[in-house]
């Protein structure tokens, strides 16, 4: 009976440690891959890309992105977008400095500034539904707290059968000895 709760204990842990495995690779693994990984935050690109998303985007040479490409840029410091390219907009004094129409699959309109080609990250390469509502708060107060614990816990909950199996173990040691007089 014992064994068989340990067995499934450790099955439980090993699982859940997995789970943790696996998101921490989803969202901070994938950089080392040479993924930026963005958090979709509106509705403007569905239904290609879900509000609550995680796109992982990739370094992209902008000389080769035509109309139809979706491409991730920086609108400003703290902000990034990921839209359609509707048109490539060559400068009239320099056509090697291209800039680039954009517009949400979901809008009506067209974005109202060009994007530089300076301020393209990259193009999505594939895309994880909800993940992102985790991302976001895992990232944040109080979510990063509740992580931290559970991160925490994880490890407490793999040594604990341990820590009881020890236990066991000494008592069975003393059950054993056998004094002579």
């Amino acid at each position: 009976m014992i064994n068989s709760i340990k067995k499934l204990w450790d099955m439980f842990t090993t699982l859940l440690v997995l789970v943790v495995v696996v998101l921490a690779i989803l969202l901070v693994g994938m950089r080392f891959a040479g993924f930026q990984v963005f958090t979709v935050l509106s509705g403007s690109m569905e239904p290609a890309y879900h509000t609550g998303s995680v796109i992982y985007v990739k370094e992209v040479d902008y000389t080769t992105l035509q109309p139809g490409d979706v491409i991730t840029f920086m609108i400003s410091e703290d902000m990034v977008a990921t839209h359609r390219i509707v048109g490539v907009v060559p400068d009239d004094e320099d056509p090697s400095v291209l800039r680039y129409r954009t517009k949400g699959d979901a809008n009506d309109a067209e974005d109202g500034t060009l994007v530089h080609y300076k301020n393209i990250i990259g193009s999505p390469v594939f895309t994880i539904p909800y993940l992102g509502y985790v991302a976001s708060y895992i990232q944040n107060p109080p979510g990063s707290y509740i992580a931290i614990a559970g991160a925490a816990f994880i490890l407490m909950l793999s040594f604990l059968p341990d820590l009881f199996a020890k236990d066991d173990d000494e008592e069975e040691k003393s059950d054993k000895k056998v004094f002579k007089a």
